[in-house]
């Protein structure tokens, strides 16, 4: 009897061992079934991410490309802009030098028509009849005459006069100078000697082709005429009336 109670006790000692291991086994298993999976998860879970960031960056990268396109794009349209505006702004300076010269020209014909007041050094030749010769029986041949006054008119424009008078009377660029006798008229109105005949412009270069050796000082004194030669720091002649 005692023997089979040391037979049971030892069998029931050695299934307790059996489960004990067994429960073991089992809670290691399951620890290494729960940790596979969690790496498992793990795994799957970062080449989802890692998919997502893929196609993310390859978006992204289209977009740049795309947008890289629209720039060259862009600024091949802004240099023909560009070049569209150059060449308008070039036409608008070559407009804006034409309206320039045309504005001066107005202006320099607004002066030789007389419809401007005008100012400016320049000079005043004074022609004065020859001293009187009992012995000279033509009284005309020491007379200031038209042809005199128009040597000296036409040699003052010839040299660069913008504008001219004569005895303060401005001229035109359609005066006319008639001799009469004793006196001149100019555009219908007598001027009687001596002629004081004043020119704008460079009074230096005025000067120098009245003097100019042979030239129409040299000849009018030949005729007899008292010819005289003043440079002027500022000469005003004002507007023709009517013109």
């Amino acid at each position: 009897m005692k023997q089979r109670k040391l037979k049971k006790l030892k069998l029931k000692k050695k299934l307790n061992s059996n489960r004990v291991i067994l429960a073991l086994v089992c809670l290691v298993l399951g620890f290494m079934i729960a940790f596979s999976y969690r790496v498992t998860q793990s795994e799957n879970n970062d080449e989802q991410i890692t998919d997502r960031q893929w196609e993310q960056n390859l978006s992204l990268r289209n977009e740049l490309i795309e947008q890289g396109e629209k720039n060259r794009e862009l600024q091949g349209e802004l240099k023909k802009k560009q070049g569209k505006i150059r060449k308008i702004e070039e036409n608008l300076a070559k407009e804006a030098q034409v309206f320039f010269n045309l504005a001066e020209d107005t202006e320099k014909y607004r002066m030789f028509l007389g419809k401007v007041k005008v100012k400016g050094s320049g000079v005043q030749v004074t022609l004065s009849d020859g001293e009187y010769d009992p012995a000279e029986e033509n009284i005309n041949s020491y007379l200031v005459h038209e042809h005199h006054v128009f040597k000296v008119v036409n040699e003052l424009y010839i040299a660069g006069a913008t504008a001219i008078s004569i005895n303060g009377q401005r001229l035109s660029h359609n005066s006319y100078i008639l001799c009469d006798g004793p006196v001149i008229t100019v555009d219908g109105k007598q001027h009687p000697a001596p002629f004081k005949i004043a020119a704008i412009g460079d009074s230096e270069v005025l000067s120098s082709a009245l003097n100019i050796t042979g030239g129409v000082r040299d000849q009018l004194v030949n005729d007899q005429i008292v010819f005289s030669l003043e440079e002027k720091q500022e000469i005003v002649m004002d507007p023709i009336l009517g013109s």
